[in-house]
Order: C-alpha cells, then sequence, then structure tokens
C-alpha cells in the first residue's frame, strides 16, 4: 500500500531496507498491509520499492497503539485517495481511549502492589489481601 512505479526488490531486500524480518514482510502482505507482491516463475515475490516506506510508516502507526487491523484500514483508505486528518482522526481517538483504558488498569495494578508492599514492609506480608 502507499506503493508507486518504481523498482522491484526481492523480500530480503524489502525487509532489510525496512528493518523487519522477512517473515514480517509476509506476514504483512497476509494482513493485506502490503499488496500481493508479484510472483517471478521461480516463485520469488517482487515487491515494489515503495513497499520499504508502507511497512515503515505501518510500523510507526502500531507504535502509535494501531492495531494491525487498523492500520491496513487505514493504508486503503489512503490508496484509494479518501485519506484525510478529518477522515482518520477517530483512529487516533480510539487508540487514545485504549491508551487511558489502560493506563487506568495499570494504575489500579499499581495501587494493589503498593498496598501489598506496604503491608509487607510493616511484617504483615499478605498476597492474598490483595
Amino acid at each position: 500500500m502507499v506503493q508507486s512505479q518504481g523498482s522491484s526488490l526481492k523480500i530480503g531486500a524489502v525487509a532489510r531496507l525496512a528493518g523487519v524480518s522477512v517473515d514480517t514482510v509476509r506476514y504483512y502482505e497476509r494482513r493485506g498491509v502490503l499488496r500481493p507482491a508479484e510472483r517471478l516463475p521461480s516463485g520469488y515475490r517482487l515487491y515494489p520499492d515503495a513497499a520499504v516506506g508502507t511497512i515503515r510508516l505501518a510500523r510507526r502507526l502500531q507504535a502509535l497503539g494501531m492495531t494491525l487491523d487498523e492500520v491496513a484500514d487505514a493504508l486503503r483508505s489512503h490508496d484509494r485517495g479518501d485519506a484525510s486528518c478529518d477522515s482518520q482522526r477517530w483512529r487516533l481517538e480510539a487508540v487514545l481511549d485504549r491508551t487511558r483504558a489502560r493506563m487506568a488498569e495499570l494504575a489500579a495494578v499499581q495501587a494493589d502492589v503498593e498496598s501489598v508492599l506496604d503491608r509487607c514492609r510493616a511484617g504483615r506480608c499478605d498476597f492474598g489481601g490483595v
């Protein structure tokens, strides 16, 4: 996705340039992040050089907290030409909502651990009272 005309690269070169494993490139293709590669008669995959940028972008979006399905959908939207800040903002808002919910869960876990630790420091180490 986000691919253009240009030279073609074998899967190993794509992986090396994108900083991922060959398995990751195959996985991204299976999941729809990358368009299916052209196949040589030998079975080797050939990707457009733009696949490297697509993988890098997908990794950045995942680092922001997007799921791989959300990444693939966002890239398809971009490829169709109907992606804009207004049309895509909801994706990041969903990530932010998930992040806030996870932070609340972690704060509760932190409070539980601190409570148990305080009891341990007082000589009343009771893991069952969490």
